[in-house]
């Protein structure tokens, strides 16, 4: 079970046999690709190839079709393109609290890229456990959060100025909105847009400050990111 380059997200293609029944490692010369438009879990599988076994006619199965050819050699716009690398670059992160990746962009050009971690020589999240601090917000309310690692946002640009590189009216793509701190560096670095992949539930505040200091600001999914 794989998702395909340009299905929906959250939608995945699983390969079905023709025939009037479908035994458990059965295989035949013809498959067919469905995108279905829920995602899958295993047990969600076990149900439909049992649906499927009673109705070997799929077509009542099939939610939203399309062949994985076309899938793959659909060419992703830039924003698909770049919001790829920042998925990438994420897997790198060793807090799995918001395990995010970012990277910043100009001119239709990587500049820097950076992930959630530790500062260099200090030990990760994955290896000692979180550091958690508690915060008391102006309402009374507290919320907790881990203070080992620098985020992804931050990262990236140490690295851009570390190596002297100008990221001033670039555009950022992140896995969901930067939080507070990140957004005060974002606007100061003269960053002009801002591309996330998902929301961040406490994000209110970030997009505020964005749209006072008149940064673009873009979802490519208008849902809160799970971590």
């Amino acid at each position: 079970m794989v998702r395909l380059q340009g299905a929906p997200r959250g939608a995945y293609c699983i390969y079905v046999t023709f025939g009037a029944t479908l035994k458990a490692g059965q295989k035949t010369s013809k498959t067919v690709d469905l995108f279905v438009s829920e995602a899958l879990t295993s047990d969600s599988i076990l149900k439909w190839q049992f649906r499927l076994r009673r109705k070997p006619y799929y077509r009542e199965l099939i939610m939203a079709f399309n062949h994985k050819k076309e899938a793959d050699d659909q060419r992703p716009s830039w924003d698909e393109y770049f919001m790829e690398m920042a998925d990438t670059v994420s897997k790198r992160a060793t807090c799995d609290r918001g395990k995010s990746g970012c990277v910043i962009v100009r001119d239709k050009q990587l500049l820097v890229s950076g992930y959630v971690g530790s500062p260099m020589g200090f030990p990760h999240c994955n290896e000692v456990g979180h550091q958690m601090k508690q915060v008391t917000h102006e309402d009374g309310s507290t919320t907790d959060h881990c203070m080992r690692t620098i985020h992804a946002e931050q990262n990236a640009i140490c690295q851009a100025a570390k190596l002297g590189i100008s990221i001033n009216a670039a555009t950022i793509y992140t896995r969901m909105t930067p939080c507070r701190t990140c957004a005060m560096l974002i606007i100061n670095c003269g960053i002009k847009r801002v591309v996330c992949e998902r929301k961040y539930h406490a994000g209110q505040e970030s997009e505020n400050m964005f749209k006072t200091a008149g940064i673009e600001l873009d979802y490519q999914y208008d849902e809160l990111q799970e971590y």
